[in-house]
């Protein structure tokens, strides 16, 4: 797809998320929950196997520690219900995921395009932003995190 033809469906997916009846239709539990709970079943077979699964629910997440760095993106990946990380398990970073696993029980499967669709650079992503950029450690404050990519 060029990057002409991305950013029109990017603005036709942004677009029809604001229409009252693609959300009802699109985004009705019915066929968003089944995409969370797919999610969160990969992330916990992916998470628990690179763990170990030495897998715990922490933050409103469960999560899996000590997994190898190749393993996910930046300093921690959030898959439905799963935080995949290798130790980057600080409060202000399980709030962050925490906005994350409730961004993907709101969008199900439509949240992997969404979220590349709003953009590599966390300071522009959407998703990013309403996760909380700083408690994510994407800028400098309070939060210890190494700034992400």
């Amino acid at each position: 797809m060029t990057s002409s033809r991305a950013a029109r469906f990017g603005r036709a997916i942004a677009e029809a998320e604001h229409s009252p009846r693609v959300r009802r239709t699109l985004l009705h539990p019915l066929l968003t929950r089944p995409g969370y709970w797919f999610a969160t079943a990969s992330g916990l077979i992916w998470g628990g196997v690179l763990s170990g699964f030495r897998l715990r629910s922490r933050g409103g997440v469960i999560v899996a520690e000590h997994v190898p760095r190749w393993a996910f993106g930046r300093g921690g990946t959030t898959i439905g219900a799963v935080y995949v990380t290798c130790d980057n398990v600080t409060d202000e970073v399980l709030e962050h995921e925490a906005v994350h696993r409730e961004q993907w029980r709101r969008y199900g499967l439509w949240f992997i395009p969404l979220y590349l669709l709003a953009g590599h650079n966390a300071l522009t992503n959407r998703f990013e932003i309403e996760a909380g950029l700083e408690r994510g450690g994407y800028l400098r404050g309070r939060s210890l995190r190494t700034p992400k990519k």
